[in-house]
């Protein structure tokens, strides 16, 4: 059983980033812009965590000045000088992802538009160097480096080595790979049993993505029981859409997998999505899931849920959709 405790150290796995040499020590004032920065980044909020992941960064600290890097792409949707300027920044401090996001530039949207900016390497340049980095550790036994080499050579070899060295985001994609066709299997129920083996083992190490598409997986099978451990489990690390579902299942709105009717954790799990402010779908949602919930409870009750609310808040991760690291 995965325990609160464990749950935190989970999170900040999912965070880490891999580095050949260490990153600059902050102040308690650069820390807490960091972390903040990074729960932004993480609920989809690239805008609002610029300013704060700037501070870290300008600090010298390469992880923030990956995600900063990150931020400012997505938010321009191509490859800007600013962007460039801290993958390099992070890049020149050993930071992998930020080597092979720089390798991945020639195919970056601001090719088509004619304006990319220069780099201090060509993008085979910075492969060449993450791998050179990576693969001696890889060889060593290290599963993240595994996976890192899978992602600068695309060889299922590097994947499935990663997963069998017991990196859990490695096993997710192995998961979704075989879901979507690799591999080959005689027997069609050896290709089910795969993948759930694979998003078991993940979800047992503790990945997020891994722990909904098990849950998935569960309830078609119909072990209930499964269901409802590995859904509270997913809640536990702050993924938004396990905390939505949890709280959704335990008010009854709707009750398909037999959690005991809960309405103030229930009512409780969902306003935590508030803090998302979501507009579309998620604002759609929320409008009609609260007031549905909150018609079955009394004021005292929904007291209760606003406390229920914040303790949660405060002794779990942030709400986080988990992003993959190194985007597209």
């Amino acid at each position: 059983m995965i325990t609160h405790k464990a749950t935190h150290k989970i999170v900040a796995f999912v965070l880490m980033c891999f580095a050949a040499h260490a990153f600059a020590q902050l102040n308690p004032t650069q820390e807490a812009a960091k972390i903040r920065g990074l729960e932004l980044y993480n609920q989809m909020k690239a805008v609002s965590a610029v300013p704060l992941l700037s501070i870290a960064a300008e600090a010298g600290d390469g992880e923030s000045q990956y995600f900063l890097a990150e931020a400012l792409r997505k938010n321009h949707h191509y490859m800007t000088l600013e962007a460039l300027k801290w993958y390099e920044e992070s890049a020149e401090q050993g930071n992998l992802y930020a080597m092979i996001q720089l390798g991945r530039s020639s195919n970056d949207t601001c090719r088509t538009m004619k304006n990319c900016p220069t780099s201090n390497k060509q993008p085979i340049e910075w492969l060449n160097e993450a791998q050179k980095l990576a693969k001696p550790k890889a060889e060593q036994g290290d599963s993240e480096a595994m996976f890192i080499m899978y992602q600068i050579t695309i060889e299922e070899d590097w994947l499935e080595k990663s997963a069998n060295a017991g990196y859990p985001i490695a096993q997710y994609w192995k998961a979704i790979g075989e879901q979507e066709g690799s591999g080959v299997f005689l027997l069609p129920w050896k290709r089910s049993e795969s993948i759930s083996k694979w998003l078991k083992l993940s979800s047992e190490g503790g990945y997020p993505k891994a722990m909904m598409a098990y849950v998935a997986i569960l309830y078609e099978e119909g072990d209930l029981p499964g269901v409802r451990y590995w859904l509270e489990e997913a809640a536990k690390t702050g993924d938004q859409n396990a905390v939505s579902t949890y709280g959704a299942y335990l008010s009854h709105t709707p009750d398909r997998v037999g959690f005991q009717l809960d309405l103030v954790k229930g009512y409780g799990l969902v306003s935590l999505l508030k803090e998302l402010d979501g507009g579309g779908s998620a604002k759609t949602y929320l409008e009609g899931k609260l007031p549905e919930i909150a018609a079955k409870m009394t004021p005292d009750q929904l007291a209760q849920a606003s406390e229920f609310a914040k303790k949660w808040k405060a002794t779990h991760p942030p709400l986080s959709f988990f992003p993959d690291k190194l985007s597209r």
